[in-house]
């Protein structure tokens, strides 16, 4: 077989026959590498790159009528991937939500629950029924783990174009349900300029420290050319932390030695440069580099003749 033997669209199990094919060609695809796995039982060639339209059209294929997309399903749809490393090796259920008063689904490749939606919480994507950027972050904020939670929060934040106070506004109708404790003090830290999910749980990290906000995404200019973008920065006290980890920086060579040039230029022109690695957020590695940065930020001069009175 070879790859124009299958549609350019994802195909389900259940279509093969109408396209033409077994499932046990479809299975063989998969064997000889031209086809990968998008959802329960659910296939596209792997020549057709990733997009929303694809997301939808694979999910349409099994998501039971009259159900929701949900948590961080839709969080998929709408551009953020939430699932844990080990959840990509499989694929798993598909989120979806009933309105209350209706029956979950039973459906095995379906994560079915109930839930109070206001027409305002679902939008139609391609014919597909999700729950709106706002208050898919809103519920995974309420739902995921502290810091994926904020970090999921962020994304959608950044690529849907909503605010702080949007979220806020919408967060007023959760009062008293499950995980808003965790959620609004979550709302008042989101930055849409935060790029990815372990930027985030640095930038969380800091803040949950006490320490001042750094910017995100700063420009250094050189000659008047934005020549060098930080991950955070402290622009007054020359001090900035960068996140060093599996999600950009370390896939090619180029990168690492652009990267190298770039902190070298930095700590030549004044600059601390604070790098935060993928282990770094936990124990002592985490409380290491907090406490490097705390004493970076730590003034070095006061005009004050006494300090104390």
């Amino acid at each position: 077989m070879v790859i124009d033997d299958f549609p350019t669209e994802p195909i389900h199990l259940d279509e093969a026959a109408e396209h033409g094919l077994t499932r046990r060609q479809i299975w063989r695809g998969v064997a000889m590498g031209l086809l990968v796995r998008v959802g329960s039982g659910t296939y596209r060639r792997v020549d057709i790159p990733d997009s929303v339209a694809l997301r939808v059209h694979a999910l349409r294929c099994h998501v039971a009528a009259g159900q929701i997309v949900v948590d961080r399903t839709a969080a998929w749809i709408h551009g953020v991937d939430v699932h844990t490393i080990e959840e990509k090796d499989v694929t798993p259920a598909v989120e979806t939500c009933s309105l209350r008063g209706r029956h979950a689904t039973r459906r095995r490749e379906l994560n079915g629950r109930q839930r109070d939606l206001v027409p305002s919480d679902i939008v139609e994507v391609d014919g597909l029924r999700v729950t709106s950027p706002i208050r898919t972050a809103l519920d995974l904020g309420c739902h995921l783990h502290r810091r994926d939670a904020f970090a999921a929060m962020c994304l959608l934040a950044r690529l849907n174009g909503f605010t702080n106070a949007d979220l806020q506004r919408e967060s007023a109708r959760f009062r008293r349900r499950r995980g808003v404790v965790q959620c609004r003090p979550l709302v008042a830290l989101v930055d849409p300029r935060v790029e990815s999910h372990r930027e985030a749980w640095v930038l969380l990290e800091i803040l949950d420290e006490g320490l001042p906000k750094p910017e995100p995404q700063w420009w250094i200019e050189i000659d008047g050319v934005p020549t060098y973008r930080l991950d955070f920065a402290y622009p007054s006290a020359r001090v900035c932390v960068e996140y060093d980890g599996e999600e950009f920086h370390d896939l090619l060579e180029e990168q690492r030695e652009y990267d190298d040039e770039r902190r070298r230029w930095l700590r030549e022109h004044g600059w601390t440069v604070i790098v935060v690695k993928r282990g770094d957020f936990t124990g002592t590695a985490r409380t290491r580099w907090i406490r490097r940065l705390e004493a970076a930020l730590a003034p070095s001069y006061n005009n004050r003749r006494w300090t104390k009175w």
